[in-house]
């Protein structure tokens, strides 16, 4: 009797987006006799939270990102493809990226979001978020021309403009930012320039809760805003953005409206879905949040679709205990991770129990020396707290010679308090400064 087994085609799983969740599920899939095909529209993996490190000059993006082909280059059942996937069709189980289409046997969806202007789009000119590593050399570039703009300014006023950040959204990001760019300012930066004194320089950081991070304890926010106010910021709670234009922010107080003149504004308030989210919703009629995330099933696929899962900041979790996910980094470990069990399981023919999240824990850091870490059973802050804020990002670096060179960077930052990366780079935005200069020249020629 012949096995028809043997001649069967192996497993395919599909897994689109090569953050946590795909990556992490991948990984996890690697000593199974399944064959995987990990798509990505970028050849990089990159480490998220550390994204306003290269934004504020303390980190390069190669510091904290890592090809693709070379984490997973001894998962010899795994191909990777760099492309976008634009389209789904799960009635024949293919992919399209572009014209090419792709068949599988399971999906993971893990996509991710970007940052959300809450309908007012037309913000982002004015006020980029931290999401990718082009969003974060566009901060770069911001921030430290900022303070070069200021050096050439002789109108006390604009110089005051150009000299004021506005920050808005106190969660991890934003006060993370908030922090760095006051060390920049305050110690960094004071004995660089000759026509202006960075001491002058105010970072504004605005919430419209009732205190900084939002999702820790109350305790630990208190004292993230006191650390915050030592370092020189200023923190307005309470305090919703209603419009951003050029470069006056006009901000709402309970009843009160004031305007606030500042050349930089950063966003770091609100995420919605990508957009592969509405691709899947419209294929397959699932449901969507406010933010365009997927409402998936105790685990994690789609209603009706068993075989495609969405993980990460793509999907809606809210079985565990009626509330979402945060949309953190070890959510989407933990998910791919399961994804990745639950495929294998099935191929056994066993069963496996709903997706269950383990909360470790959250931290953020302030500035050197300050972080706040809750751990559920513990909570610390000052400088424990930011030692091990510390380790645990290290920890979690995907690949040794990143662990390497960021241990390198932080210890010498930490001595000197030098950013070795404070480079204004973009060749479009540059060209822009230049014509300008020019265009003031020549009026002053005429």
């Amino acid at each position: 009797m012949v096995n028809t087994n043997e001649n069967k085609p192996p497993h395919h799983v599909v897994i689109v987006g090569g953050g946590f969740g795909g990556l992490y599920a991948t990984k996890a899939l690697n000593d199974a006799d399944i064959k995987v095909t990990l798509i990505d529209k970028r050849n990089f993996h990159l480490f998220q939270p550390l994204l306003y490190q290269v934004a504020t000059g303390a980190l390069s993006p190669a510091d904290i990102s890592s090809p693709l082909r070379s984490v997973l280059s001894k998962s010899k059942n795994t191909k990777v493809l760099l492309g976008e996937v634009n389209d789904i069709d799960p009635q024949a189980q293919l992919v399209f990226m572009g014209d090419e289409e792709i068949s599988y046997d399971s999906l993971i969806l893990a996509t991710g979001a970007k940052h959300s202007y809450f309908g007012k789009d037309n913000w982002e000119d004015f006020a980029p978020g931290l999401k990718t590593v082009e969003d974060a050399i566009e901060m770069r570039h911001r921030i430290f021309m900022a303070f070069e703009a200021a050096e050439k300014e002789t109108n006390p006023e604009k110089r005051s403009r150009w000299l004021t950040f506005v920050i808005v959204g106190a969660g991890p990001t934003g006060v993370e930012l908030a922090g760095a760019i006051a060390e920049l300012a305050y110690h960094t930066l004071k004995e660089d320039f000759r026509s202006i004194d960075t001491k002058e320089t105010q970072v504004l950081l605005l919430e419209g809760l009732d205190r900084t991070l939002p999702p820790f304890a109350p305790e630990l926010s208190q004292q993230a805003e006191a650390s915050l106010t030592r370092l020189g910021v200023t923190v307005k709670t309470k305090t919703l953005v209603t419009n951003i234009e050029d470069d006056i922010i006009t901000i709402k107080q309970g009843d009160e409206v004031t305007q606030i003149a500042a050349k930089t504004v950063l966003w770091a308030a609100g995420v919605q879905a990508s957009p592969l989210g509405k691709v899947l919703a419209k294929r397959t009629d699932a449901e969507c949040d406010r933010a365009g995330r997927i409402i998936v099933e105790a685990d994690l696929s789609v209603k009706g679709y068993p075989n495609i899962f969405v993980i990460g900041d793509l999907g809606h979790f809210a079985h565990q205990n009626g509330k979402p996910l945060p949309g953190v980094a070890p959510v989407a470990m933990q998910q791919g991770e399961y994804v990745a069990s639950l495929i294998k399981q099935r191929l056994k023919g066993n069963t496996v129990a709903s997706f269950s999240y383990t909360d470790r824990g959250s931290l953020a850091v302030i500035g050197q020396n300050s972080a706040v870490v809750d751990l559920g059973f513990i909570k610390f802050t000052g400088f424990v707290a930011w030692l091990f804020w510390l380790l645990i990002h290290i920890y979690f670096l995907i690949e040794f010679d990143n662990k390497m060179l960021v241990m390198i960077q932080w210890g010498w930052n930490y001595f000197t308090r030098n950013r070795r990366a404070r480079l204004i780079t973009g060749k479009e935005l540059l060209q822009n400064d230049y014509d300008n200069t020019e265009k003031n020249r020549q009026a002053v020629n005429v």
